[in-house]
């Protein structure tokens, strides 16, 4: 169910939609019509398996995914309490946005999910878990993703110190593509199983696919009722007319955003489901944002005044029945009062987050057609990835990282010309409740007392998500990396790097692949005390006025 208040979207959202039944563009996609893209079909016509992976009657296979079931009970019985899942974008954030949305279920794994190289962050799962009694899930489609492969050599490590080098591989099982590189890791170290996902799915398009299903499965999330929900919204999608069509509609209110200025999507949602935000920032980023253009996608940004938000934003609210919203229905209230745009979807139960999945997914495919971008590829991802591998080659040779150069004063950064039209805050740190609220704060006072949009995001995981958006996306950003050095280093067992040097080269590398983009970018160190010296930004009397003389302004 969806309620609406777009009084100043409604006209050329209503042309939109007839442009899109004159075009015929939901059943174009339906039959595979790569021109609905581009006149090249490369990366298009192997990455449209998502459309029927909810099954005509049942899961992706079809029907009772007997494999996945089977494997559950087996783990369960082999006396494993823990799962973590190895994985970066979207082999990961589907997995934690159902992870948090269901919570823990009694008798079933508990259930972690790594995707960031930060060696705190690596070293605190590692102390929340016996490896013994551990399933380590690599889940990369490409089977190549190096921070997997990364998390995997430390976790190999750990495991055969705690059991032996005979016994570890039952410790372990893959999900990926068929024929990669991780089917033959996995048969050569015995892992327990591997899972075989269908190829012609975009990562990020394959949260319903076995990199969803299979963690959510061991989660004691029961996968049925959240395929039903999807099924059911993907026969809704099937609907030709694009305003009876929710996929279709929803991705043609975006793109007439877009087209009216309003690029900055800002998505609200009530506690519980939070994380769908950033599931959905990386499918739209990492569609959207290319070839010069693109939506923003915003989550988890405080609340501020209206008049702070100008005249870019399209504001989209997920709420879910039973969950806290007291609070956002205030502030949707107050939206609407200022002419703001606002759409409000409600959810029955969080098994409608298949749904939604599946809804946005098909949005996302029409927005990328109305903005006339391919939105299967990341052409810009790889660019931080060379960076990296350059640098890493580097080190190998001379046993030095090369630095790269940056500005660290974030006023002159504000105060240049064009203005940014949003902020960037990349945080390579590890994920703690002080620096979260941090960061809170920090976004809270550049939107209420400079107007600015930011969005916020750990490194390296959101090099596999808003990471194309960046470099790909409209100019005017400001990017602004906040490094907090690890405690420690952390070996990688069978390399001659650790785990803080590999995510000190990621850093540099995406800092110097958005400088050959032209980005503005400043990198700020954060010390010894990340979350006061984030506070200190916000604290001292000058704050953040042009006037401050704080030294990392």
């Amino acid at each position: 169910m969806a309620h609406l208040h777009i009084p100043q979207l409604a006209a050329d959202l209503e042309r939109t939609l007839r442009r899109l039944d004159q075009e015929e563009i939901v059943r174009r996609i339906w039959d595979r019509d790569h021109t609905v893209w581009s006149p090249d079909p490369e990366e298009i016509g192997n990455r449209l398996g998502w459309l029927d992976l909810a099954g005509e009657d049942g899961d992706p296979n079809g029907g009772e995914d007997t494999e996945i079931t089977r494997f559950v009970e087996e783990v369960r019985g082999a006396g494993l309490r823990h799962a973590v899942l190895l994985g970066m974008g979207g082999s990961s954030l589907g997995a934690e946005a159902l992870r948090t949305s269901f919570g823990p279920r009694e008798d079933f794994l508990e259930l972690h999910v790594l995707d960031s190289t930060h060696p705190d962050w690596v070293r605190r799962v590692r102390r929340e878990i016996d490896p013994a009694r551990t399933l380590f899930l690599v889940a990369s489609k490409s089977g190549t993703t190096a921070e997997v492969l990364a998390f995997f050599k430390f976790f190999w490590g750990e495991t055969v110190a705690a059991v032996g080098e005979d016994a570890a591989g039952r410790h372990f099982c893959a999900v990926t593509d068929p024929g990669t590189p991780l089917v033959e890791l996995a048969a050569s170290r015995g892992f327990r199983h591997t899972f075989l996902n269908p190829p012609d799915i975009g990562g990020r398009f394959s949260v319903l696919s076995r990199f969803g299903t299979v963690a959510a499965a061991l989660a004691g999330i029961d996968t049925a009722p959240l395929l039903q929900r999807a099924r059911e919204m993907t026969r809704r999608c099937r609907e030709r007319s694009a305003a009876e069509n929710p996929g279709a509609w929803l991705g043609a209110l975006l793109g007439t955003a877009v087209a009216a200025g309003r690029d900055h999507l800002t998505l609200l949602t009530t506690p519980q489901i939070e994380c769908f935000g950033l599931w959905a920032e990386q499918l739209i980023a990492e569609s959207t944002g290319k070839n010069g253009t693109g939506i923003v996608p915003i989550t988890a940004e405080p609340f501020a005044e209206p008049a702070r938000y100008g005249d870019r934003r399209l504001f989209v609210a997920l709420r879910l029945r039973g969950d806290s919203a007291a609070d956002l229905d205030h502030h949707l209230a107050r939206l609407r009062d200022a002419g703001q745009p606002v759409v409000e979807i409600e959810l029955e139960d969080p098994h409608d987050l298949g749904a939604e999945f599946f809804r946005w997914e098909m949005a996302t495919a029409v927005a990328g057609h109305l903005l006339g971008i391919h939105p299967f590829d990341q052409p810009d991802v790889q660019s931080t990835k060379s960076e990296t591998r350059r640098l890493l080659d580097a080190y190998d040779t001379t046993g030095e990282l090369p630095q790269i150069e940056a500005n660290a004063h974030l006023i002159a950064a504000l105060q240049s010309r064009p203005a940014p039209t949003f902020v960037a805050f990349m945080l390579y740190g590890d994920q703690n409740r002080w620096i979260e609220l941090a960061i809170r704060d920090l976004r809270h006072h550049f939107l209420d007392d400079l107007g600015l949009a930011t969005t916020f995001g750990y490194g390296p995981r959101f090099l596999h998500s808003t990471g194309q958006l960046h470099k790909g996306g409209a100019p005017g950003g400001l990017f602004v990396q906040l490094m907090s050095r690890p405690s420690a280093e952390l070996h990688i067992h069978g390399e001659t790097y650790g785990l803080g040097l590999l995510l000190e080269a990621q850093a540099a590398g995406d800092l110097a692949a958005l400088q050959g983009r032209n980005r503005r970018c400043v990198r700020i160190d954060l010390g010894d005390d990340p979350a006061g010296t984030i506070r200190r930004m916000i604290d001292r009397e000058e704050g953040l006025s042009p006037t401050s003389d704080l030294p990392f302004f």
